[in-house]
């Protein structure tokens, strides 16, 4: 079952980021799921699958928003990976 989230922003905020509509509200999710993967509550190949990319290409995102894929949590996110293989 998927849920939504609505945010509400000003219709100015993705002009000033010289962003579509569109792009800003991708780049809104794409943020937040990096940052759940940063805080470790969430796996890569977790977020790469709601965001329909690649394990490899999220893990080549972190870099674009200077968060390192190597955290606290890495060895128990790829034994998890392993056993879900």
């Amino acid at each position: 079952m998927e849920r939504q989230i609505s945010i509400s922003y000003p219709e100015t905020l993705a002009f000033l980021l010289k962003m579509g509509t569109n792009e800003f509200e991708s780049e809104m999710k794409t943020i937040s799921l990096v940052k759940l993967y940063e805080l470790g509550k969430i796996s890569s190949g977790f977020a790469s699958k709601l965001l329909s990319i690649t394990r490899i290409d999220f893990l080549e995102l972190l870099e674009r928003y200077n968060v390192s894929y190597f955290h606290k949590g890495l060895e128990n996110e790829l034994e998890s990976d392993y056993k879900n293989a």
